[in-house]
């Protein structure tokens, strides 16, 4: 395959995340009244959706190395496009949680074999540039899904903006079964056998590089997550702004995060991966601690979260190529397993602050602002304290 193939794939796969849990978001306080469901149910959709991806994907990260990457995206995308179809349309809260869940589960296929296929075609180094692009790529979905979203459900119904997913999924399949090659080149035949799994699964988890760069992931992604999570109830229930006002704050927020993704790419060839970490950890810090701060001294207005929002973000541009490239580095020979356990770690954070938001959500906007302010000092720490000191030293 082509580098440009290569990059556009990896755009879908990776994707098919922020489409799934973006483009829904303007619409889910009027899935809540239409379904006549709680606060916390409807957070459910979004933090069981991630748990179920997040878990899936141990299951598919071995799968993939046994039988290859594409038999495997063809069978996530197919279920995908089915759960979204069901999804679509659920008549109760209960049967779109069930059908989100497994839309999770099934989006984890996508996104656990983009980021496997980067070290089977490229070494680490290559790999954060090539994944950068890829999630530039993703960015430019980000950008917008949630502006779509908001149109759609304004005009539409909720219902037309959760088709969406069902017409991205059909899209993603279609330029898989028609032009992605397989990439792994030597499937494991024992990757699937108890002993097998144990060994790869105690060399993963001992290896302190990949702890450093996944849970480097693991904590950007959070704060994002809780941005994704609360900004709806935030800014339309609280501040009473419109759907499509809110489509136009997401989608800067989306372009902060491609210009992320840039400044990687810039901060790699110039400064190296622990480097550039540890300035976007600088970014990170910044933009979760401010969020908190004036929120404390009593800013209200949308831009006292939107500007902190955009500091965060553009760390996170950094942090998630460095991060997931990064995690499975070590592991030419078991990518989809790093790739998997890393990816879990991920949405074990997102699920477990939805949860919190779900318990705390109290018509404030401290759950978010607070939440957003533990996330930056944490990848902060992460970037510092663990990717930055484990740099290669002189001799």
């Amino acid at each position: 395959m082509s580098t440009s193939l290569v990059v556009l794939i990896l755009s879908l796969l990776l994707g098919v995340q922020p489409v799934t849990t973006d483009l829904y978001l303007p619409a889910l306080p009027t899935i809540t009244a239409e379904l006549g469901a709680s606060m916390a149910q409807a957070q459910l959709t979004l933090s069981g959706l991630l748990l179920a991806f997040g878990l899936s994907q141990l299951v598919w990260g071995p799968v993939s190395d046994r039988f290859g990457r594409r038999p495997v995206l063809l069978l996530g995308l197919g279920a995908y496009t089915v759960a979204a179809v069901g999804s679509m349309l659920a008549a109760s809260m209960e049967a779109l949680l069930i059908w989100r869940i497994l839309q999770g589960a099934a989006m984890g296929a996508g996104v656990m074999c983009a980021r496997a296929l980067v070290r089977d075609l490229y070494t680490p180094e290559a790999g954060a540039r090539a994944i950068s692009k890829g999630l530039s790529g993703l960015g430019v979905i980000a950008c917008v899904s949630i502006p779509v979203g908001a149109v759609l459900a304004e005009f539409l119904g909720w219902r037309a903006a959760l088709a969406a997913l069902a017409v991205f999924g059909a899209v993603s399949l279609g330029m898989v079964a028609m032009r992605f090659e397989e990439t792994l080149k030597s499937p494991n035949p024992r990757a699937l056998s108890p002993a097998t799994l144990l060994r790869t699964w105690a060399g993963i988890l001992s290896n302190r590089t990949f702890w450093a760069f996944a849970l480097l992931a693991m904590m950007s992604y959070g704060g994002l997550f809780t941005f994704l999570a609360a900004s709806s109830f935030v800014f339309m229930g609280l501040m009473d702004i419109s759907k499509p006002l809110y489509g136009v704050l997401m989608f800067t927020m989306a372009v902060s995060y491609l210009l992320g993704t840039f400044l990687c790419r810039w901060l790699l060839r110039h400064h190296g991966v622990h480097r550039a970490v540890a300035i976007g950890g600088g970014l990170s810090l910044a933009g979760g601690s401010l969020i908190g701060l004036l929120a404390l001294a009593g800013g209200e207005g949308v831009w006292a979260i939107m500007l902190p929002v955009y500091l965060f973000m553009l760390g996170h541009g950094v942090h998630q190529p460095c991060g997931q490239s990064g995690a499975v580095g070590p592991f030419p020979h078991a990518a989809g397993a790093a790739s998997a356990l890393s990816g879990f770690l991920m949405m074990l954070s997102a699920f477990a602050m939805g949860s919190w938001l779900g318990a705390n959500m109290d018509g404030t906007r401290f759950p978010l602002t607070n939440g957003m302010w533990f996330w930056g000092v944490m990848t902060a720490l992460v970037a510092w304290g663990l990717v930055y000191r484990s740099r290669p030293r002189p001799a």
